[in-house]
This record gives structure tokens, sequence and C-alpha cells, in this order.
């Protein structure tokens, strides 16, 4: 299970502070879990997890291994939470490489951005391969996915003919209306549900996240128990709540003037989880001229490049760690004869040895730097690990939300590029 560790913020806040706020985190809670605040038709993602085998996961089961079985690779369409939760957790759990990894499809994301550099290597990568694609959008209608859906649609006919093509189309998208909806419906391709009242950014535990993550070789299953255990745990009452210590020592250090939370892990793989968590935070909070900024940082490498910056900038951030077990294989530093890099005195020590003592050594420079810490023990890297992880931060972001006074599921400031961008492209209407 997940634990959290608010020892190094002491100093930066009192405990009278935090026994202060537990009445604020239990409405807020409260508020949730009861659907009584802003919002509340968009929090269907609080009951996803579930301990049974689903029809839907078995669906989802069955469509990843004809799509394992057919294609080479795997191209999933899709922007925002659309993408960043799928990606995220093959990341986290397959590596930055898995493309590489032969036992598994390749799996490519697009319509995510509109870079030609990008759309054409995507080309390229996928020549002369079989492949899939899974449209995943509520509406059909945003722009970067369905342009990049309209040319992989017409590479799929091209290659197979347009009935073959059909096979290979897997839409994730609203139960009963949109564009999008309304295309598979009459192409005949094989569809899946966001359900109406789960968003984007906390849809990673819908087919959104589950196809993509099958494909890859995650079992969606696993993920959905990790997620279910999570949800049991994390609907406790009381400080004892990882989710309630996370959720207020982040708005007790806001109300310090504490305007920027660095997400950091020191796993390279975790990087595009980041990105997520960034989502997730950034839509829910950043309104009403409100919100913790959420920002992201790799250790060690950031240590050489954002190190000083953290060090001894401004005092207006604070750090959330994510910390790991490290692998039970073990890599050990050997013995060389020359020691011309003066590295023989690590002889015999593994990796994760001196990754911890980095760890220790960066904890206690910032915090005595005036960086407040807070640590998130996640455990192993395992698929329910990352169904707890997913469920963990969704639920602490709408109780944050709620004791921040805000809407933690709209994002109204969303729509102000999209219509100057939609009146300089002549879009009808705009």
């Amino acid at each position: 299970m997940i634990s959290v560790d608010i020892s190094n913020i002491w100093g930066e806040i009192e405990l009278n502070d935090l026994l202060k706020m537990e009445k604020d985190v239990f409405r807020a809670h409260k508020t949730l879990t009861e659907g009584r605040g802003e919002g509340n038709d968009f929090i269907g993602w609080l009951n996803l997890p579930t301990f049974e085998m689903t029809e839907e996961l078995r669906r989802i089961k069955a469509a990843a291994r004809k799509i394992r079985e057919t294609s080479d690779a795997f191209v999933v369409v899709g922007i925002g939470g659309s993408y960043l939760g799928p990606r995220a957790a093959i990341e986290l759990i397959k590596g930055q490489n898995h493309n590489l990894n032969e036992d598994d499809p390749q799996v490519f994301f697009a319509g995510n951005n509109l870079s030609t550099a990008a759309w054409q290597d995507l080309c390229k990568q996928l020549e002369g391969k079989d492949f899939s694609i899974n449209i995943i959008s509520k509406s059909g209608t945003t722009t970067e996915p369905a342009i990049a859906t309209r040319a992989l649609k017409w590479m799929l006919e091209r290659k197979y003919g347009a009935e073959k093509a059909k096979e290979r189309i897997f839409v994730t998208t609203d139960p009963n209306k949109g564009a999008l909806r309304q295309m598979a419906t009459e192409e005949g391709y094989e569809t899946f549900v966001i359900p109406p009242d789960v968003g984007g950014r906390y849809s990673v535990l819908t087919a959104v996240g589950l196809l993509p993550m099958a494909v890859a070789g995650i079992d969606p299953a696993e993920v959905m128990l990790g997620a279910a255990q999570a949800r049991k745990d994390f609907d406790e009452r009381s400080f004892n709540n990882p989710v309630w210590l996370y959720a207020a020592a982040r708005n007790l250090l806001y109300q310090r003037s504490k305007k920027i939370e660095m997400l950091c892990c020191y796993e390279p793989d975790f990087k595009c989880f980041g990105g997520w968590w960034q989502q997730l935070f950034g839509e829910s909070e950043g309104k009403d001229g409100k919100g913790i900024f959420p920002a992201t940082a790799e250790f060690t490498a950031d240590l050489h490049s954002l190190g000083q910056m953290i060090q001894q900038g401004e005092r207006t951030l604070f750090e959330t760690v994510v910390r790991f077990e490290p692998p039970r294989r073990k890599t050990a530093i050997e013995l060389d004869w020359k020691n011309l890099d003066g590295l023989n005195y690590l002889e015999g020590k593994t990796l994760d040895f001196v990754q911890e003592q980095a760890f220790l050594g960066t904890l206690d420079a910032h915090v005595d730097g005036g960086v407040p810490v807070i640590l998130v023990q996640a455990g192993d890297v395992c698929d329910r690990t990352l169904g707890e992880l997913f469920y963990f931060f969704e639920l602490a972001c709408g109780i944050s939300a709620y004791m921040l006074g805000v809407n933690p599921f709209n994002q109204p400031g969303v729509e102000f590029y999209k219509k100057n961008m939609f009146h300089l492209l002549g879009k009808p209407g705009y």
C-alpha cells in the first residue's frame, strides 16, 4: 500500500496546522464521495475499480489478444487524458524502450500534436508493418486526433482494403453520442466505452487506458485489482489515510506561498507518469486565479540542470518525491585495476545503493535549503502498484481541489485557444 511521509515539511508548517486541516479534508472527501460538489456529474471514476472480472475487462483482454496476434504495431490516437494515461502506464511498467522488446507489439501515439515531422516519423515507423489503431475520443471532433484518425484510416484502407481495415480499427468513445460514435456505428468498428460521467483526465482506469495497456502486455485485471484495493483502503476518514496526508500537506504549503509543486522520481520510466499527473492537477486546480503549478523533474538527471534553481532559487516550490523499491535483481559496480575514474571506492556496491545515497543526500540538501519534501512510497513497480498509484492521485486531486474551492472536473480555460485557432483556420461558425 502507498504511504506518505510528511516529516520533511515540518518547519514550514507545524503539527497544529495539520490538525486544524482535518475538518477541511473530511468535508472535501465527503463532498466528493457524496456527489454534492461542483462537477458532480463527472465522478464516475470513483467507483470504477472493482475486484470482479467485468464483461468490459473480458472484451478488452480479447481485443488485446487479437491485436497482439495480428499486429506488429499499435497506434493509440488521442490527446490529453486519452493518451497521457496509457503512455504513462506503458512506460512505467514496460520501460521507455518498450518498442525494442520483440515479445510485444510496438505501441505508438498519434493525434497529440500538429507536428509534420512527428507525423512523417510515425509513417516511417509503420512502413512494412501490420498495424492496428485505437481511436480514443468522446466527441471525435478534437482537431489533433481527428486529423490523425483521417490519415491513419486512409493508410489502413489502402493497405488492407476497406473491409479488412475495419477489423484493425478499435474505437473508445461515448456510449451513445458524438461524431466518433456515429462513425464507429456506421463503419462497424469494435467499440469500447468512455463512461459519460468520467472526464478525460480521470479516464485511465477505463478502456481508455486498459486496452493500450493490455496490448503492451500489462494485465488490465491486475491494474484494476490494485485500484480496487486502493479504493477500499483510501476510504478511511482520518490522517491514517495517505491521500488525506498528501492533500492536506500540499494545501498547507500552498497557504505558505509554496505555489509550485515539483513531482520528482529517481526512475526515468516515471517521466510520462509525471506528464499524466501534470494534466490531472493542472486542469483540475488551475482556475479562478488559484492553483499549485504542477512541474516535474527526473532525478538524478535534472539535479544537473535544475538543481541550482531548486537549491538556491526563489523559495516558492515544494517537492513530492515518488519512491519505488529497487529491482530484486541487483547490479554491482566492478573493480577497475587502473582506477582512472576514481570509482574503486564503490567496488562491490550495487547501483540501487548508490541511488539511495543520492536520494538521501538530495533530500537533506533541499530541505536544508528551504524546500519542503513530501515522500510517496509506492512499493514495487508492478501492474497492481500502477492501478493503486493512478487511484491515489485521482482521489487526492478531487479532494485537494475541493479544499481549494474550485471545481475539479471542468476546464473552461482550455477553450480559449481553440476558439482563436478555429477562427484563424476559417472553421464554420468561428
